[in-house]
C-alpha cells in the first residue's frame, strides 16, 4: 500500500483496480496503474451509488491483496486478519464462532460480491468463515450503520471481494503453507493447499479456483493444548473451498456473469475438551478422545448471477440474483438430555438456512451540469431457517419464513468543486411467518431433569410485518489541497436473533403477532471525520456515535444453556484514529488507535445506567505496524498490538490487557515467492479478550495461541 501523494484516499486507487473495470480493460488498466490518481471513475463496490472512494462522507477502509496476504502468511484464521487490519473490530476469538467480535460494538453484514452472508432469522455467529480468504480479492469495509444493502448492517458493512480473471489466455497459480507450533508437536502440524486457474479469451473470462486445509491443534504460550469450544474450533479441522466464475461480454457497454462458491469446515474428533478454572487463573485446556456426537461444521453455498449495462439509455444498471444454502452443526451439550437403551445421552444441534433474494441498482449521472447523480434501486430477500436437534428430530426453532422488500433513492451533489453532499432515503417492508408450534421439552423420557428442565410450552404462530423507512445524509468538504473533512448521519436495519426469540418463549398463552421482542433494529449513526494528506503522511481522524432505541444486548441463561437478546436501549460513542507515514520508497509505517464506549438500559426507564462488556465493546486497541521492501527481493513486516485494560460493573467481566507481535518475513525466488511468519513471536502466555471480558465459566477460559510459525510457497506460472 503506498500513501497519498495529491488527493485523500487516492492510494486506494491500486486496491480498487482489479474488481472495478471490465476484464478486457484490465491489461490497459494495468499499464495505466501510474496515472491510476487521475482517474475519476473508480469506485467503492460496497456502495450502491458508485461512490468515489474520496468523496465518501462516512469512514472506509479498503483491505487489499497485498495486506491480506500480509496478514495471511502470519495467521489463516480470517477474525485475526480483520480484527488486525479494520478499526474497531473486536479482538478474534480464535475460534470458528464469531460471536462477540463486534464492529463499533454492533453486528455487522458479511456480503459476498454485494451477496448478504448473515442469516437474518438465527445467527449462527459463523458468517465471517464462509469463503477462504485465498478466494478474495481485497475486503471492502463501511464504517457504522448502513442500510446500502439491507438487513442487518447495524455496526457497518464487510464486503469480500472475490477474484476475476488475469489478463492473458491462461494464468495459474500454485500455493503451499505449512504450520507448527514452536516445539514442532506432530498433532500441531498443519498444512494447506490453494490453486487457481484464469484467463481471457475473445469476449469470455474464467476463473476457477480450490483450496484445502488441514489445522493442527493450537498451543498456548505454556505449550498447553488451547480448549475446545461448542460453539465451534478452528483447531483440529479440516476444510475445502471450491470457487468458479465465468463472464461474458455482451458488448463494450454489458457483460453477463456467473460465480459459485463452496465452502465446508469440519471440525476434528480427536479431542474432548478440560474445563479451567476461572478463579484460580486456569484455561480451559483440551484431552485427546473421542467426543460424544458427531463433528461440527459449517456447508455454505453461494451462487450469483449478476447483469451490468452501463449505459442503458443513459444510465448504469445492475442486476444480480443470489442464492446461498447454510448449514452450521454444534457440538453435543449436557442441555439437550434425551432416552436411548435406558441412557441418558446428549444431542446437539444443526442451523439450516436457505437465503433467495435480488438486488436492481440503476443509477443516472451528469444531471445538472454534472453535478448530480441519482441512485435508486429495489432489493428482494426470502430467507427460511430452522434449528433442529440432530439425534432426535426434535425443534429448537420452529421453521420461519422472513420475506423483506426495500425501495431506495440516492442522491449525490457537487454544490461546488469542493462540497459535496449526499442524502437517501430508504423504505423497509418486512414480514415474518412462523407457524403453530411448541417449545423445546428439555426433560428425559424417564422425567428425570437432570441438570434443566423446561416444560414444552405451546405457542400460537402468525404473520407480523414491519414498516420502517430509514434516512442518511452526509457531506464532504475539500478545505486545501491536504485537508477533507466530513460528516454524515445513517440509519440501519436489523432484525433481533428471531430463533432466541422463539426458542426462549417460557410463558404459556404467546402468541407471534405480539411479541414486541421480534420488533426490528433501527440504528442511529452519527460520525464526523478529517483525512490529511501531506505527501508522504496520512491521517484519519473520526468520531462517531450509535444509538438504538430498541437495540439488543445479548446476555447467557446459566439454567437452559442458550443465549437471550435482551431488547434495550443502547449508547455507544467511539474514537478512531489512523496514521500512515512513507520513509522513502521502501518503508511503511501504519498506527490505529480505536477507543468506544457503551451503555444499555437493563431497567427499562429510558435512560442508559449499565456499562456493555466485552460481548459488545471492543477494548481501547493501540497498532503499530513496519512494513519495509529492502530490495527487490527481500521484504518484511512486522506488528504491535496493545489492548488495554478495561473495566465495567461487573468485576468479573474486568479485562487485563495484553500486548502481542507478529512478524514475517518474503523473498522472491527465481520461480515463486517464499514466506515466514511468527505469530505471537513473543510467545505470550494470555486469555483472549472473550474469555475475560465477554463470559464467565470455567468451560470458556480460553488461552491464546502460543508463537507459531507457517512457511509458504507461491508460484505464479
Amino acid at each position: 500500500m503506498t500513501l497519498p501523494a495529491k488527493r485523500p484516499l487516492a492510494w486506494l486507487v491500486p486496491a480498487l483496480l482489479g474488481g472495478l473495470l471490465p476484464a478486457p480493460v484490465l491489461a490497459q488498466a494495468a499499464d495505466d496503474a501510474a496515472n491510476a490518481a487521475a482517474l475519476e471513475a473508480l469506485v467503492i463496490t460496497a456502495t450502491r451509488n458508485q461512490r468515489q472512494a474520496d468523496d465518501s462522507s462516512q469512514r472506509v477502509t479498503v483491505i487489499d491483496r497485498e495486506q491480506i496476504e500480509r496478514q495471511l502468511a502470519i495467521s489463516d484464521d480470517p477474525g485475526q486478519v480483520l480484527s488486525q487490519l479494520i478499526p474497531s473490530y473486536s479482538p478474534s476469538r480464535q475460534k470458528l464462532s464469531n460471536a462477540g467480535e463486534s464492529f463499533r460494538g454492533r453486528s455487522p453484514l458479511f456480503l459476498i460480491d454485494g451477496v448478504p452472508q448473515t442469516n437474518p432469522l438465527r445467527d449462527s455467529a459463523r458468517d465471517s468463515y464462509t469463503i477462504d480468504l485465498s478466494m478474495v480479492e481485497r475486503i471492502e469495509v463501511i464504517h457504522g450503520a448502513s442500510a446500502e444493502h439491507g438487513l442487518g448492517a447495524t455496526g457497518g458493512i464487510i464486503n469480500f471481494v472475490t477474484r476475476r480473471a488475469e489478463a492473458g489466455e491462461l494464468n495459474q497459480h500454485v500455493g503451499i503453507q505449512l504450520t507448527s507450533d514452536d516445539d514442532f508437536e506432530s498433532e500441531g502440524l498443519g498444512h494447506k493447499l490453494d490453486y487457481r486457474l484464469s484467463g481471457q479469451t475473445a469476449d469470455w473470462d474464467y476463473l476457477v479456483a480450490a483450496s484445502r486445509q488441514q489445522r493442527g491443534v493450537f498451543y498456548d504460550g505454556n505449550d498447553e493444548v488451547v480448549g475446545i469450544a461448542y460453539p465451534g474450533e478452528l483447531q483440529d479441522s479440516t476444510s475445502y473451498d471450491l470457487f468458479a466464475r465465468l463472464g461474458y461480454w455482451i458488448d463494450d457497454h454489458q457483460n453477463l456473469e456467473v460465480s459459485v462458491n463452496h465452502f465446508d469446515l469440519e471440525e476434528g474428533d480427536d479431542y474432548v475438551p478440560v474445563s479451567g478454572d476461572r478463579d484460580a487463573g486456569i484455561p480451559t485446556t483440551a484431552r485427546p478422545g473421542t467426543p460424544d456426537g458427531d463433528p461440527g461444521f459449517n456447508e455454505v453455498t453461494t451462487a450469483r448471477l449478476a447483469y451490468g449495462h452501463d449505459d442503458w439509455f443513459g444510465n448504469r444498471l445492475d442486476a444480480q440474483l443470489y442464492h446461498q444454502r447454510f448449514r452450521a452443526q454444534f457440538a453435543t451439550t449436557p442441555y439437550f438430555p434425551y432416552q436411548e437403551g435406558g441412557e441418558t445421552r446428549f444431542d446437539q444441534t444443526r442451523n439450516a438456512s436457505d437465503k433467495l433474494g435480488a438486488k436492481f441498482t440503476l443509477s443516472r449521472g451528469g444531471l445538472l451540469d454534472d453535478r448530480l447523480t441519482l441512485t435508486t434501486g429495489l432489493d428482494l430477500l426470502q430467507d427460511e431457517t430452522t434449528q433442529t436437534l440432530v439425534h432426535t428430530g426434535r425443534t429448537y426453532v420452529p421453521e420461519s419464513q422472513f420475506r423483506n422488500l426495500a425501495a431506495f433513492l440516492q442522491g449525490d451533489l457537487a454544490v461546488t468543486e469542493r462540497l459535496t453532499l449526499n442524502a437517501g432515503v430508504r423504505h423497509e417492508y418486512a414480514e415474518l411467518n412462523v407457524g403453530n408450534f411448541s417449545t423445546l421439552d428439555r426433560t428425559t423420557d424417564d422425567g428425570d431433569p437432570k441438570d434443566v428442565t423446561q416444560d414444552l410450552v405451546a405457542v400460537e404462530g402468525g404473520s407480523p410485518d414491519f414498516n420502517e423507512t430509514l434516512f442518511n445524509a452526509g457531506a464532504t468538504y475539500q478545505a486545501n489541497d491536504w485537508l477533507q473533512l466530513y460528516a454524515n448521519y445513517s440509519e440501519g436495519f436489523g432484525m433481533p436473533d428471531v430463533g432466541r426469540v422463539l426458542r426462549g418463549i417460557d410463558q404459556p398463552g404467546q402468541n407471534i403477532d405480539d411479541l414486541l421482542q421480534l420488533q426490528p433494529i433501527v440504528t442511529d449513526n452519527r460520525e464526523i471525520g478529517a483525512r490529511f494528506d501531506w505527501e508522504n503522511y496520512g491521517l484519519e481522524l473520526s468520531y462517531y456515535e450509535s444509538n438504538s432505541d430498541f437495540g439488543e444486548r445479548l446476555a447467557f441463561d446459566g439454567a437452559t444453556g442458550s443465549w437471550v437478546g435482551n431488547r434495550e436501549k443502547t449508547e455507544i460513542q467511539g474514537v478512531e484514529v489512523t496514521g500512515e507515514m512513507r520513509l522513502g520508497d521502501a518503508h511503511e509505517l501504519r498506527l490505529t488507535y480505536t477507543h468506544a464506549e457503551g451503555e444499555s438500559d437493563t431497567d427499562g426507564d429510558g435512560s442508559v445506567d449499565t456499562e456493555l462488556t466485552g460481548l459488545n465493546i471492543a477494548p481501547d486497541t493501540l497498532r503499530l505496524a513496519w512494513s519495509a521492501d529492502w530490495n527487490e527481493r527481500l521484504s518484511s513486516h512486522l506488528q504491535v498490538s496493545h489492548y488495554f485494560d478495561r473495566s465495567v460493573e461487573d468485576p468479573e467481566l474486568e479485562f487485563d490487557g495484553y500486548g502481542l507481535v507478529d512478524a514475517s518475513l518474503a523473498y522472491r525466488l527465481p520461480q515463486g515467492r517464499l514466506s515466514l511468519g511468527v505469530e505471537n513471536l513473543t510467545d505470550e502466555q494470555y486469555i483472549t479478550y472473550y474469555s475475560q471480558a465477554g463470559r464467565v465459566s470455567d468451560d470458556y477460559y480460553f488461552a491464546g495461541r502460543g508463537r507459531t510459525l507457517t512457511l509458504g510457497y507461491q508460484l505464479d506460472f
